[in-house]
């Protein structure tokens, strides 16, 4: 019972950080840093990551290895953003790491909905299939184009001039 809450609760996590990791992708494909979102987008992502660590296995397993992956991504993402600033080639870093880590939420989210749909079930059982492979591959290709029209576009705000003058004449 208590596991099945745990899930639960992982998979609104997981989805929050899916939803919340497509805006800021689409902000970023417009040029906007969309700053609130981008918080939560991080914040959840991490937590998808982390709580995903609590589930009963044994031995080592893709999951672990796809959630250890996330967690160095997104350390470099939340680098760049925060304490970088977005500032030089930290933008592009960001822009790549958040990307990879909305990719790694969407991969296991693939993974998650040929386990549980039947009729999907039935396409991939071992998930090996050619149905399974060919919605990986496209998904990948989709994040990769989209990360790269990201970088190209998603650039540091411009500076305010008025508000530089602004605070020059109180000094």
């Amino acid at each position: 019972m208590i596991l099945h809450i745990y899930t639960i609760i992982h998979v609104i996590i997981s989805l929050v950080g899916i939803f919340t990791g497509l805006v800021v992708l689409l902000g970023m494909l417009s040029g906007k840093h969309l700053d609130g979102w981008t918080k939560w987008f991080l914040i959840t992502t991490v937590l998808t990551s982390v709580t995903g660590f609590f589930f009963p296995f044994h031995g080592f397993t893709p999951a672990i290895g796809v959630g250890i992956i996330s967690l160095l991504v997104l350390a470099v993402a939340i680098y760049a953003r925060y304490p970088c600033q977005l500032a030089g080639h930290w933008r592009w870093i960001y822009v790549v790491t958040a990307v990879i880590a909305l990719y790694f939420n969407v991969f296991v989210a693939v993974v998650q909905v040929f386990e549980k749909v039947p009729a999907l079930k039935v396409m991939a059982p071992t998930q090996t299939e050619p149905p399974f492979k060919v919605t990986q591959l496209v998904v990948l290709a989709l994040f990769v184009v989209l990360g790269i029209i990201a970088a190209i576009r998603f650039r540091p705000e411009p500076y305010d001039l008025n508000l530089k003058d602004t605070e020059e004449r109180r000094n």
